[in-house]
């Protein structure tokens, strides 16, 4: 099956690698033209590696390779009048707007919730919970205007359906948690003009989220320069299928899912890809 999106445009935040960039070049594969934003600087405090400018131009370039329009921007979610000049002017570019995937996050592991930092919790309730609102907010005028209802997926994770295997991770979950009642509430609001709302809760993914060096010393403190084989057995045992990760395009796969005609009346939806982590 080909042309599953042919046609529409998607609006994809994070996009500049991982799971973002993985949702784009899916979604051009199967016809999308693509608005790509990602902030490509660091936020302080934080062990995950940064996306940067080269990173979005490799998610342009890949995108192109499809034969598919393409539109990126370094936006911080967080910034919503950013947000949505970026998203006007390229939806007056290309057109018209029908898929929103609410992608960009962020994760770090702090303290226990009673001792974790204000800085730190408002970062982590700021990207991965109010940058997922603003991005919607910013984008489903110009689904509206189009008549034609549309799709948006907004990423959890597991951690939003329960509490996280990894230690210390309570500013991160209760955002996490919070992106379901976004999902449920946009899929009540919007459902009367046929826009639907669902959303995607990963595992473990093999991106730089999870792959890096900080992660695989949080999980591995005995190791003086633990490594991906070090953490996997850990990783795996979260699991009821025996694999460690995931890997991005699978849940690029349910992205495409959610953003073609194929799901035309499922809204409301908590989707795990997590082989099983939350039969545990």
């Amino acid at each position: 099956m080909t042309g599953r999106v042919e046609g529409k445009v998607a609006f994809i935040t994070g996009a500049a690698r991982g799971q973002g960039r993985a949702h784009a070049v899916r979604l051009a594969q199967e016809g999308a033209d693509i608005i790509a934003i990602d902030i490509c600087r660091p936020i302080a405090g934080f062990l995950m590696p940064p996306s940067t400018p080269e990173d979005l131009a490799k998610t342009a370039d890949l995108v192109k390779g499809h034969n598919r329009r393409i539109i990126t921007a370094e936006i911080d979610v967080r910034d919503y009048q950013a947000l949505k000049a970026a998203v006007d002017s390229a939806v007056q570019q290309l057109g018209r707007l029908d898929v929103i995937v609410a992608n960009a996050g962020i994760s770090h592991a702090g303290d226990t919730l009673d001792k974790t930092s204000e800085p730190d919790w408002q970062d982590m309730i700021d990207v991965n919970l109010s940058g997922v609102w603003k991005t919607v907010k910013a984008g489903v005028p110009h689904i509206l205007a189009g008549g034609r209802g549309g799709s948006i997926v907004l990423t959890s994770s597991v951690s939003g359906l329960k509490a996280n295997i990894f230690p210390h991770l309570g500013h991160y979950v209760a955002a996490k948690h919070g992106v379901v009642g976004l999902m449920r509430t946009f899929a009540v609001e919007l459902g009367q003009h046929m826009i639907r709302v669902n959303s995607v809760h990963p595992t473990h993914v093999n991106t730089p989220m999870v792959m890096n060096e900080g992660a695989y010393k949080m999980v591995r403190p005995d190791l003086e320069n633990p490594g991906p084989d070090d953490v996997a057995p850990f990783f795996q045992m979260s699991h009821t299928l025996p694999i460690p990760w995931v890997e991005p395009e699978d849940i690029s796969n349910a992205v495409l899912f959610f953003a073609s005609d194929e799901s035309r009346y499922i809204t409301g939806v908590t989707l795990p890809i997590d082989a099983g982590s939350c039969l545990k």
